[in-house]
């Protein structure tokens, strides 16, 4: 795989710190992840209004941050629902600080970020039921929170981009208003056969998701009692995803995601659901969140914005 100049100087640059988060316990892992997440991610985007609160979930508080940028259209505003990355072990409402803001002010959009449960303590799909009754829960209370419900997106990355096309699913199948789907470099088939997939193997040694880690972030986030082929697990084996919101797709070339990202992309087009699928050659997983360290950054995240602007009708004179 030939990884773009600036993309292989990361590479190298992590391949010499000799640090594996599969050899560190379970909170190591996030704490270190969190703080990676802060050197690449480069300054915080300024903001009008930040806002960390509570909505009720299904086994207790969740929490959410709003973002609304400057020059945000007026009430009520068009919004992101956003999930994290992070395999459904890491991450957490800090951890994509810095990537909430730069897309809520690139896309001109009200950004609600959830912080949903995480395995191993929580195995899925209890991430995913999170990631449902939190967008219940705002869509329901749309008038609380200044959002359109005629204009509402999710989006996430990884492991987020996963629960956004879980709950693009639930949408449909409950007639929640949802306009558009976001899904970054998204994990869609935690089978164990999903370890042979192509890219698996052709991209298994390129960091910083190797197909080491992938496999530890599978064996963290499903439990004994978890099904892998239940669709709030691996969304790619839902029986249709027909009339789901219509789709950007990101695929990176040198993930071991790559593969299915691009299946998820292929079946949505099958089934009939407007989908754009942008792919990056030579760019690693993660890129989105590397702001301070790859151009290639800036691109990808403008490219998801005009996908979510021009989905939801938004403006943002401030920065365009």
């Amino acid at each position: 795989m030939t990884l773009l100049p600036e993309v292989q100087a990361v590479v190298d640059k992590l391949n010499a710190a000799e640090i594996s988060f599969t050899d560190l316990s379970v909170p190591e892992a996030r704490r270190l992840y969190v703080e990676t997440l802060a050197r690449s991610g480069g300054e915080p985007a300024a903001m009008a209004t930040v806002e960390d609160r509570q909505i009720p979930g299904p086994a207790g508080e969740i929490a959410i941050r709003r973002y609304q940028p400057q020059g945000l259209a007026r009430s009520p505003a068009p919004t992101v629902i956003y999930y994290h990355g992070g395999g459904w072990v890491l991450g957490d409402l800090d951890s994509h600080d810095r990537v909430c803001r730069q897309l809520a002010l690139r896309s001109g959009c009200q950004l609600i970020a959830i912080d949903y449960r995480l395995a191993p303590e929580h195995p899925l799909p209890a991430s995913s039921e999170d990631a449902i009754a939190a967008f219940e829960w705002l869509t329901a209370n749309a008038a609380e929170l200044d959002i359109d419900p005629a204009r509402v997106a999710v989006a996430g990355d990884s492991a987020g981009g996963h629960l956004s096309a879980v709950v693009a699913l639930a949408a449909r199948d409950n007639g929640w208003p949802l306009t558009f789907q976001a899904l970054i470099y998204p994990a869609t088939d935690l089978r164990d056969a999903a370890r042979y997939y192509p890219s698996r193997s052709r991209n298994g040694r390129i960091p910083p998701l190797t197909a080491e880690f992938m496999d530890w972030f599978g064996r963290n986030a499903t439990g004994d009692a978890t099904d892998t082929a239940d669709w709030r697990v691996s969304p790619l084996l839902a029986a249709s995803l027909a009339d789901t919101a219509p789709a950007l797709v990101v695929t990176a070339g040198a993930d071991v995601l790559m593969d299915e990202g691009t299946l998820y992309a292929m079946r949505l087009r099958d089934d009939a659901v407007p989908c754009e699928h942008a792919h990056f050659p030579g760019v690693i997983h993660g890129s989105i969140e590397m702001q301070a360290w790859l151009a290639v950054t800036t691109t990808l995240l403008d490219r998801v914005a005009a996908a979510l602007r021009g989905a939801l009708g938004a403006t943002n004179q401030n920065y365009y």
